[in-house]
């Protein structure tokens, strides 16, 4: 998923100067300022991303894809008199071509806000905060991108798979309720201490509503299908943070706010109470290759995931205080059965303000691996034994990432973006070489994240 910049405080400020004030369009003649007032705040951003594949895949070429999104928040305590209550609506605009499914067909698609071109509802939530801010309920149509599986530190990166993993995206409906799409449930936060906090989503589990295999964007084009015919999807994370610094409080050089190095911990799993299809049998129960085949899948019932996530500070730059070396990791497992991808993990590692005066940069490297399931697997082997040739067993797919993000102004970010991608689609056929897989990609490109 894209940046999304501009604070509320940076949102509703008064007009500075372009190249210093928080947000492209500042306060709007004062317009943003008196919203504040009244709890409301306004905000938009905008990315834009052109990326080309000079080698490998499909085929050569580039692409330019764009998102803007459009979000309106309402503190119920300022609007209506109602404490610790938080209203929230949000669209997005998509526009442009993604590169993936038609220069690259990988699993770790290159660009996170790759989607169909369409101007849809994203998020309508209502957040109601209890005991004074130990613990919320949200309730509404939600992405649970926001709010689970999150690692800060990979949220760096462009490619999709460093934002929404690839276990939830490759084998839930419809990829699960994440951008760009968005699925009626409730999220119950609790903080048992201040360190501490337990999240428990319960969701539609299939967005649009249809079949595993149905396009889910075009489905529901607008965003506003509210699906609930269909199954559940419960999702629970426990997070645990260490060292970190008290609210507004400063890191001095070398040292973490007198504690230790800040990092976050969290575990989780998800549940769903849908049927998925077999990945290697048919409804007849013999291999979906076998002339004996019905050519259905059969269905298995029930779907399910565990994950870890790990964020960590491991050096504070004794000079300078926002040089920080920083390393992150996401592991996830599901059965590979009933699911196209069994194992995936991204990790690596961002380095901020590393370079003299530029200290809103960040740099960062990334690797992501993503196992093909002992169904799909064992697929590919049954079709290479009925044809007789050297058909390609799909396996593991390898990413490696390395970005830099330049702050040019408090509202604009350039980043600049290189990834390769070893044995695309774990190891699919060329189109163009039937028997040999798709070669090795190269995939350069530049972003940039606007605030207005």
């Amino acid at each position: 998923m894209a940046w999304v910049g501009g604070t509320a405080s940076a949102i509703a400020q008064t007009d500075h100067g372009i190249w210093t004030r928080g947000t492209l369009l500042g306060s709007l003649g004062g317009l943003r300022t008196t919203l504040a007032d009244d709890g409301i705040t306004l905000a938009g951003t905008d990315t834009e991303t052109l990326l080309g594949n000079v080698a490998g895949g499909i085929k050569q070429g580039a692409t330019m894809q764009g998102l803007t999104t459009i979000t309106l928040q309402i503190d119920t305590g300022k609007a209506f008199n109602m404490p610790n209550g938080t209203v929230d609506v949000s669209a997005l605009q998509i526009h442009g071509r993604s590169l993936s499914p038609y220069y690259l067909d990988d699993l770790q698609t290159a660009n996170g806000t790759e989607a169909e071109d369409s101007t849809r509802l994203w998020e309508v939530w209502y957040d109601q905060g209890f005991d004074y801010g130990r613990a919320d309920f949200k309730i509404g149509q939600q992405s649970i991108d926001q709010d689970f599986i999150v690692s800060k530190y990979s949220a760096l990166f462009v490619n999709t798979m460093a934002g929404w993993p690839l276990v939830p995206s490759a084998d839930l409906y419809a990829g699960g309720p994440a951008y760009p799409l968005s699925s009626l449930g409730g999220r119950l936060q609790f903080k048992p201490a201040d360190n501490q906090s337990l999240l428990l989503g319960a969701f539609n589990d299939n967005p649009p509503g249809g079949p595993f295999a149905n396009d889910p964007q075009s489905r529901d084009a607008g965003g506003t299908r509210f699906n609930t015919n269909t199954g559940a999807l419960i999702i629970g994370e426990f997070q645990y943070a260490i060292n970190q610094p008290p609210l507004g409080g400063t890191v001095t050089p070398g040292h973490a706010h007198g504690k230790g190095l800040p990092g976050t911990y969290k575990i989780g799993f998800w549940y769903d109470t849908g049927s998925f299809p077999d990945q290697a049998g048919s409804a007849k129960g013999v291999l979906s290759t076998s002339s004996a085949t019905s050519g259905l899948p059969s269905l298995r019932r029930h779907n399910y995931s565990f994950y870890a996530v790990m964020d960590q500070t491991v050096w504070i730059s004794p000079i300078v205080a926002t040089r920080t070396l920083n390393l992150f990791a996401r592991i996830m497992g599901a059965p590979g059965d009933r699911n196209l991808i069994g194992f995936s993990f991204n990790g690596g590692a961002t380095l901020t303000a590393p370079l003299r005066g530029r200290t809103g940069d960040t740099v960062g490297i990334d690797l992501g691996i993503g196992q093909v399931g002992s169904g799909a697997a064992a697929s590919d082997r049954a079709l290479r034994a009925s044809r007789g040739d050297a058909y390609p067993v799909r396996s593991v797919e390898t990413l490696i990432e390395a970005t830099y993000q330049a702050q040019i102004t408090p509202w604009w970010q350039i980043q600049p973006d290189i990834q390769y991608v070893i044995n695309p689609g774990a190891g699919i056929p060329d189109p163009l070489a039937p028997g040999h897989k798709l070669g090795n990609e190269l995939v350069i490109g530049i972003r940039a994240n606007i605030a207005f």
